[in-house]
């Protein structure tokens, strides 16, 4: 078995859940932008960077969770277990609470919710939204007030393809893997670089790859560079270019169509996060408490925000005030605080319900009698 790269560094580790947090608030950001709450362009740049920020997510989550399997060598039924309790400790919770809540607004007023088509066939989209299968080929569907929720329809099959690779040998990993791709569909494959980057990154480091100082200035660089990138508008030249040099009419490109424009930021994140590595970050251990805790709240704020945002505006149109948007940033993270408790505040539950879930029946019926 190949060596397993060497465990996270606290420093790292925490550089790492920073990071987490501050693209969960950017998405938020971008977010109150992209609704109307307040006027485009109000806030700079800044709203313009929610897709950098699910990129972000997308090269940190591989890096994860390379470097967690390398290092705990967990079982095919272990890694099923904690990939599963991390998505749908947070993911089935909000979904419920979310079609409740569209329910609720198209019964009790005269605003029809986003996509309120999905409460009318709740036999079909439910298992549609708990399987991820939002973006597979062509559909492009996301739950009412979930807007976030489509990048989960990429995570949660890049956690599977890392599954299968890693857990099945011969002709069998060779072929579920075919299948699960061929089920997936092209959308998916475009932005699989990006997460398998991440992986990449990890299981290739085995020893610094730069002394302290030189890291700090790759960083640095690495920042500037995603300055220049948000700054001069790159994205949006990419997306155009991507967009016209996709052969197929038929297959429309929706959520992967700046895929251009993701593979290169993936070059710049990767750089960050290869210097941030070895940059010795150590001045994140007098704060590691509180970013540990922001951190912890990250996937509830992202998946919970636009709910948030969508009820504010229906009983609070026009509130665009600072003192309003002031109020909906507080409300936000409130929910995300209590809705965290129940969600990734509970996940070790979770992963028990699906340890036992995934025992052979045996193990699974002498745990019940214990």
């Amino acid at each position: 078995m190949q060596a397993a790269p060497p465990a996270l560094g606290q420093p790292f580790s925490l550089y790492l859940d920073l990071t987490r947090f501050a693209a969960a608030v950017v998405v938020v950001l971008a977010h109150i932008s992209y609704f109307g709450v307040i006027p485009e362009g109000a806030w700079g740049l800044l709203p313009h960077m929610g897709r950098e920020a699910v990129m972000v997510f997308f090269v940190l989550s591989g890096y994860v969770i390379a470097s967690s399997t390398a290092q705990r060598r967990p079982s095919a039924r272990a890694y099923a277990a904690a990939r599963l309790s991390r998505v749908y400790s947070v993911a089935l919770p909000i979904l419920l609470l979310a079609l409740a809540a569209a329910a609720a607004v198209r019964s009790f007023t005269d605003v029809v919710p986003p996509n309120a088509y999905v409460l009318d066939k709740l036999y079909v989209y439910l298992p549609l939204h708990l399987l991820f299968l939002g973006g597979h080929w062509t559909l492009a569907e996301t739950p009412p007030y979930m807007l976030p929720y489509w990048s989960l329809g990429y995570e949660a099959w890049y956690y599977l393809l890392f599954g299968l690779a890693c857990y099945l040998r011969g002709r069998r990993r060779i072929l579920m893997l075919a299948l699960a791709l061929s089920f997936m569909g092209y959308k998916l494959w475009l932005l699989l670089p990006v997460w398998l980057a991440g992986a990449w990154l990890c299981r290739s480091y085995r020893a610094p790859w730069l002394g302290v100082h030189a890291a700090r200035i790759g960083w640095l660089a690495s920042v500037l560079l995603f300055g220049a990138w948000v700054g001069l508008h790159l994205e949006e030249q990419l997306r155009a270019l991507g967009n016209a040099i996709w052969p197929y009419a038929a297959l429309p490109l929706g959520s992967a169509d700046r895929y251009l424009g993701d593979w290169l930021l993936c070059l710049i994140v990767l750089a960050n996060f290869a210097c941030a590595r070895d940059a010795g970050f150590t001045a994140l251990l007098r704060v590691a408490r509180p970013v540990r805790n922001l951190a912890s709240h990250t996937f509830t704020l992202y998946l919970s925000h636009a709910l948030v945002i969508g009820l504010w505006q229906l009983f609070y149109p026009g509130r665009s005030t600072a003192g309003g948007i002031l109020v909906l940033l507080a409300a936000i993270a409130a929910t995300a605080i209590v809705l965290g408790a129940v969600t990734e505040g509970r996940r070790p539950a979770w992963r028990a319900c699906f340890e036992r879930l995934l025992a052979p029946r045996g193990v699974a019926a002498d745990r019940s009698a214990a």
